[in-house]
């Protein structure tokens, strides 16, 4: 029996190694004044997703090609706006493009900033239901351009039986075409930063509602 299984891994890993290939890390960020306890957390999720594609191109295949959400410039320009956005991404990032791998530019740079200007807008307190509307519309259609320049460049970049490694946020809406083998990578820690995350909203709503309360209450006297 453990002959038969062996058998059957090596058949598997043969198999993934053709065609191509893309590993997705989700992109987690973490300010300057965050809290240590945080901090701490991010380091170690840096940490994990290299270990887990570590052991995933050894079996797989290295990686070939580099993308990064919010990166418009490639090569060594590219990787030093990846150092600056997000440290923890840059030093995973550059292990492989040391490698040989390279950083192609995944973002149009007018169409990101559109994207980022109506999430803005979105983001405002808006009175007329009309425009919040009109500027949810607006927001959809440039996030679906962007979503489809993405993978243009992606498909057009990969080639057969190379790997990419893509780097972007866990909620994004990619929908990536069949002939890409998606594999993501999930750093154990990661459930951790959600519940962190979860558990500071709550603390920052109680906080507001008991403002709210002292306030109301002040007024009524």
């Amino acid at each position: 029996m453990p002959e038969q299984l062996g058998k059957i891994e090596r058949l598997e890993v043969e198999y993934f190694r053709r065609g191509k290939k893309l590993y997705l890390v989700p992109l987690i960020y973490c300010r300057e004044d965050a809290p240590d306890e945080y901090k701490e957390k991010y380091d170690r999720y840096w940490q994990q997703a290299a270990e887990q594609l570590a052991r995933l191109t050894s079996k797989i295949g290295k990686v070939n090609r580099i993308y990064h959400e919010s990166i418009f410039v490639s090569g060594d320009e590219g990787m030093k706006v990846i150092e600056r956005l997000t440290p923890g991404s840059y030093q995973v990032a550059k292990i492989h493009y040391n490698d040989g791998a390279v950083l192609e530019a995944v973002e149009e740079k007018e169409l990101l900033a559109e994207v980022m200007d109506w999430q803005k807008c979105l983001m405002l307190n808006l009175t007329s239901e009309k425009v919040a509307s009109r500027i949810s519309e607006f927001y959809v259609e440039a996030a679906k351009k962007r979503n489809e320049f993405m993978l243009k460049k992606i498909s057009e970049t990969l080639k057969d039986n190379e790997a990419g490694l893509l780097f972007i946020r866990e909620n994004h809406s990619l929908q990536f075409p069949n002939d890409i083998e998606v594999f993501s990578i999930f750093p154990p820690v990661l459930d951790e930063i959600h519940r962190w995350l979860r558990d500071q909203a709550r603390l920052e709503a109680e906080k507001v509602t008991k403002e709210t309360e002292g306030e109301t209450k002040k007024t009524e006297e």
